[in-house]
């Protein structure tokens, strides 16, 4: 006889509920309504005396996430959610050394430290050190030091085996004296701090496992090796461990979420029940097949089938446009009339697999006069890298401009301080000049030699930017001011990177409809940067990443670039893994749609300020033909596997290869020409179908020209 609380579940998520006191991995895929059984798991658990709520611990990864478990809990039953242990890894960590500070070495009051917080931390660590931020940027040394404690290595456990390294693990073991000695923690302490007093104290460990009966985790797919030991500290031969995930959805490799973790949980325990969550209550059938035809290819999964009891619905959308420019014109046309369709506009998603690719589309927008709003990150032009470039570029242009000056006289670090920016100010408001006045006036303290060197560069850039077309310019600037540099060295930098190149694809268009001014350009950057984003409370186009569309659902998607190099990127294409990952990014953002799904791609981009030519991305050819419904062209299936049709082929060089040509390579197989330099002995770019973008020597090349 079923009980009331599983009265609403269907068959499997009612078995994965009423389980035994048995350890259990329930393979949720997308919109199978995963969230519901977790809560209904602890309820019924609570309901039927099985455990008591002091009993169970249950972890999330988000406080949005936790907080909505605890109000489905409550929802169910009358319980008062003071005494459950129920948060995030973070959040029951933190309450755990509170508890048990004397045992971890803390004191009662200890500190939290935000992410600014322990980067001002590292900053003076390195100046207690002296090490040079240049050569030792501090959010350089503040992701060593993370990624080793996530991955549970103290600093004297570091294996430095050269020179560099050393000094980092000696930033390292500092940061770590001087973080005990003012009472402070980082966020990976939290977990780190909270593992070494549960495997160094045995009757503490031994505590636990006996007061935890249940333990229950979400997103498993998502927890990285500290937090899946963690885990295992805290589960005693008592316990029972109930993980849900998805390693279909498994997309942050990037923060060390290891989805290994899945099958490792069911070889260390011996998982008798594996339960597949397989009905989907978000899409259409259309849009579930398409994602698990392309999900299949990957060979390293537990293995699922979504399904759904809806029709099949439309066929999926697929625009091929000429440009990058043609791609946003075409999503604003269709946003447009899903709007006159009666489709709220907050009900329309547009993803992007890389951050650069919403400055088109917000630009699109706004000359539409469509609302938007950026989800889970900033518009193009309030992003830190695009600040900060845009005000180097400003004081090449006016030197008298301060606010540019101090947003970048000490970025990247160059040795000024505060103190020498308030004799600079001093000296300005006393003398009636600018900051850039008193700076050239050399009278700003032990700074002085720093400051006159930044003059110098500012100096060197506008000589010569002098006449220099405004793409190259701002490649200059970049260049010149360190900024390319500077983020090369940061763990996640690749993505600021690329906003920075779509910033020289700005200058680039707007040179194309307008005069190489730079005076104009930067005066279009701040209307561009305005205040077009929808107001809060207004509905508005969403726009975001893949990455942080997961967990979220809209009417309908416009999955944008989906081209070889770009989805999947081309540093994922030659590394299985890093392919696989992407594969399972694509599954991701397919499932976000639950009746229409636009799929688009250009059949050329801006990069570098330089036109790119594209071919298909292999995703698309794995989904299955009939389910698409071209809105431009009729392809073929192989068309995509093997072409691209690039716009008015340009004079084939003395070599032969023309932009846009079908090419084979006796290794690397079929791609597309899409860039060449130095002439018939020069060299090629080719795109290719299996192994993304290669510079190739042409009298060495042995590429073969195929027919269109």
């Amino acid at each position: 006889m079923s009980h009331p609380l599983t009265a609403y579940l269907n068959p499997q998520q009612a078995l994965a509920v009423q389980l035994p006191d048995e350890h259990a991995l329930i393979l949720a895929g997308a919109g199978s309504g995963k969230t519901r059984v977790l809560t209904t798991r602890i309820a019924w658990l609570f309901a039927t005396g099985r455990v008591g709520p002091a009993a169970l611990l249950a972890v999330t990864f988000t406080n949005k996430a936790a907080k909505e478990m605890l109000a489905r809990i409550t929802a169910m039953m009358p319980l008062n959610p003071r005494g459950l242990w129920i948060g995030t890894f973070h959040g029951l960590c933190h309450r755990m050394l509170r508890l048990h500070h004397r045992d971890a070495g803390l004191p009662a009051t200890f500190v939290i430290l935000d992410s600014q917080d322990q980067l001002a931390a590292v900053k003076r660590v390195l100046k207690a050190l002296t090490l040079n931020e240049e050569r030792y940027p501090p959010r350089a040394v503040q992701h060593f030091i993370n990624g080793h404690k996530e991955n549970g290595v103290r600093a004297a456990q570091v294996q430095a085996r050269d020179e560099y390294t050393r000094h980092l693990q000696q930033a390292y073991l500092e940061y770590e004296v001087q973080c005990r000695r003012e009472g402070v923690v980082d966020f990976a302490e939290l977990l780190l701090a909270s593992y070494e007093l549960l495997q160094g104290n045995e009757a503490l460990r031994a505590h636990y496992q006996q007061r935890f009966k249940h333990i229950l985790v979400d997103e498993f797919q998502d927890t990285n090796r500290l937090q899946y030991a963690w885990l295992k500290l805290l589960a005693g031969p008592q316990s029972s461990l109930f993980a849900v995930g998805d390693d279909d959805q498994s997309i942050y490799a990037f923060r060390g979420a290891n989805v290994g973790n899945m099958q490792d949980f069911q070889r260390d325990y011996a998982v008798r029940h594996v339960i597949r969550l397989e009905q989907n209550y978000r899409s259409h059938g259309n849009i579930l097949e398409a994602a698990n035809a392309v999900i299949s290819h990957n060979r390293e999964r537990l293995g699922k089938n979504l399904w759904t009891e809806e029709s099949a619905g439309e066929p999926i959308r697929v625009f091929e446009a000429l440009s990058d420019h043609g791609e946003a014109d075409f999503l604003v046309d269709e946003i447009g009339q899903l709007r006159r369709d009666g489709i709220e506009l907050g009900d329309v998603a547009v993803l992007y697999r890389s951050n650069a690719q919403s400055r088109l589309i917000e630009h699109a927008l706004v000359q539409a006069g469509l609302p938007y709003r950026v989800y889970g990150g900033l518009r193009f032009y309030e992003r830190q890298e695009i600040k900060h470039a845009l005000a180097y570029l400003r004081l090449v242009a006016n030197q008298e401009d301060d606010s540019a000056l101090l947003r970048i006289i000490n970025f990247p670090t160059r040795g000024i301080g505060n103190r020498t920016l308030d004799i600079l100010q001093e000296t300005a408001r006393g003398t009636g000049t600018s900051l850039w006045q008193a700076a050239c006036s050399g009278g700003a303290g032990r700074s002085a030699a720093a400051v006159g060197r930044f003059v110098q560069l500012v100096e060197r850039m506008r000589q010569l930017g002098q006449g220099m077309p405004l793409p190259e310019l701002v490649s200059l600037v970049l260049d010149q001011s360190g900024l390319r540099e500077h983020y090369r060295s940061e763990k996640e930098g690749e993505e600021r990177l690329a906003n920075l190149d779509e910033l020289i694809n700005a200058a680039a268009g707007f040179v194309s409809e307008d005069e190489n001014d730079l005076q104009a350009f930067l005066a279009n950057a701040s209307l561009e940067g305005g205040e077009h984003e929808a107001r809060p409370g207004e509905t508005a186009v969403q726009l975001m990443t893949v990455h942080a569309a997961k967990g979220l659902e809209f009417h309908s998607v416009f999955l944008t670039g989906v081209e070889e190099g770009l989805f999947p990127h081309e540093n994922s294409v030659s590394e299985p893994k890093g392919l696989e990952e992407e594969r399972r990014l694509m599954y991701v953002a397919i499932t976000r749609a639950r009746r229409r799904l636009y799929l688009s791609l250009a059949q050329s981009r801006m990069l570098h300020g330089q036109t790119r030519y594209s071919i298909a991305s292999r995703f698309l050819d794995e989904i299955p033909q009939q389910l698409l419904k071209f809105l431009n062209r009729g392809y073929a299936p192989q068309t995509f596997a093997a072409q691209a049709t690039a716009p008015a082929r340009a004079q084939a060089p003395a070599h032969g290869l023309a932009l846009g040509m079908s090419v084979r390579h006796p290794k690397f197989g079929i791609g597309v020409v899409t860039d060449h330099e130095g002439g018939a002995t020069g060299n090629v770019q080719v795109n290719f179908r299996e192994h993304g973008p290669k510079w190739l020597a042409v009298a060495y090349a042995k590429l073969e020209p195929l027919p269109d």
